[in-house]
């Protein structure tokens, strides 16, 4: 559900075209940390090592991506943007087991390549230079990244905080790129429609989006929740279909279909067992609670060992 409301969300980004991006996304994100503080429950605080996690994950995740796709789409059609971002499914395939020392499934990666490749037609063709690709590209390891690192975290936080302090921790951030951009210079208060409009973005873009995806990681694994991904472009398409009245031509909608056949494969893997998949969880949790005390480790390796279960779902409760 979260990247349905991803995708189908992208078209009221045209309301926002006119007024600062950086600046804007900072507003956005601002908006959604303080609705989720609201939401959370309990006294649990992140460690040291989990911060640094949640930072990384707001730098690439949140404020990389948004600043990739910015400098990326001068330079390249949206089209060749939107399917190098679909690459993202084959990605979390191959790392996620990779990470734990585990061999990629099979099933699962040629699922997710099928996904991609629905992607790919349902975006369509474009041009794009050399810097437009190196944007797009940087924006695929952010959005994987976003997906791995917020996996690292998930156990013992929970979604609704790992959402709130990355969402917190991208707001200065997006501020001092925005600085950097020469966005102060056309700084204005927003426009009724702009002010909407963020913070329609601020609550079911950001909040419900995020909440649904990071639940998702949990009860799925990384694996499987990512091949998700791929209903970014497909719930665009459907929402531009309607807004303009029409239906999509033949290769778009025979990319739909992909994108569905790649789900239907994926998703009927066989899951990991229940039994292992709470114990790597409650494993990963003891492990975070116990991390003040221990000495720093690599962002990497606490990926590496977060990322264990790959399915059912777990027993930790948001808040």
């Amino acid at each position: 559900m979260g990247m349905a409301i991803v995708g189908s969300s992208v078209s009221l980004s045209q309301l926002i075209l006119d007024y600062p991006t950086l600046t804007g996304q900072a507003l956005r994100y601002g908006l959604a940390a303080l609705i989720l503080a609201l939401l959370v429950r309990g006294r649990i605080r992140p460690t040291s090592r989990e911060l640094g996690i949640l930072t990384v994950l707001a730098a690439t995740g949140l404020a990389g991506f948004n600043a990739c796709i910015l400098i990326a789409l001068p330079h390249a059609d949206a089209a060749v943007v939107g399917t190098v971002i679909g690459a993202a499914p084959l990605g979390l395939a191959l790392l996620a087991p990779l990470l734990r020392g585990a061999r990629p499934a099979a099933r699962i990666v040629v699922a997710a390549a099928v996904v991609v490749g629905g992607t790919a037609l349902v975006q369509g063709s474009g041009k794009a230079d050399a810097v437009g690709v190196l944007a797009a590209l940087g924006a695929l390891v952010g959005e994987v990244l976003f997906s791995l690192l917020a996996a690292a975290v998930l156990p013992r936080l929970g979604g609704i905080r790992v959402a709130a302090y990355s969402c917190g921790l991208a707001v200065p951030l997006l501020l001092v790129g925005g600085v950097a951009a020469g966005e102060m210079a056309r700084l204005r208060v927003p426009t009724a429609v702009e002010a909407t409009t963020l913070g329609y973005l601020a609550l079911l873009m950001t909040v419900v989006a995020f909440l649904a995806w990071f639940s998702g990681l949990r009860r799925l694994g990384l694996e499987r929740a990512g091949m998700f991904v791929g209903l970014m472009p497909v719930a665009t398409l459907v929402t531009a279909a309607i807004q303009a009245g029409r239906l999509p031509d033949a290769g778009q909608t025979a990319g739909v279909l992909v994108v569905a056949l790649g789900l239907a494969v994926g998703l009927t893997a066989q899951p990991a067992s229940a039994a292992r998949t709470e114990s790597a969880y409650d494993n990963a949790a003891r492990r975070s609670a116990a991390s003040a005390s221990s000495p720093p480790v690599r962002a990497a390796d606490t990926v590496a060992s977060s990322a264990a279960p790959s399915a059912s779902s777990v027993s930790t409760v948001d808040g």
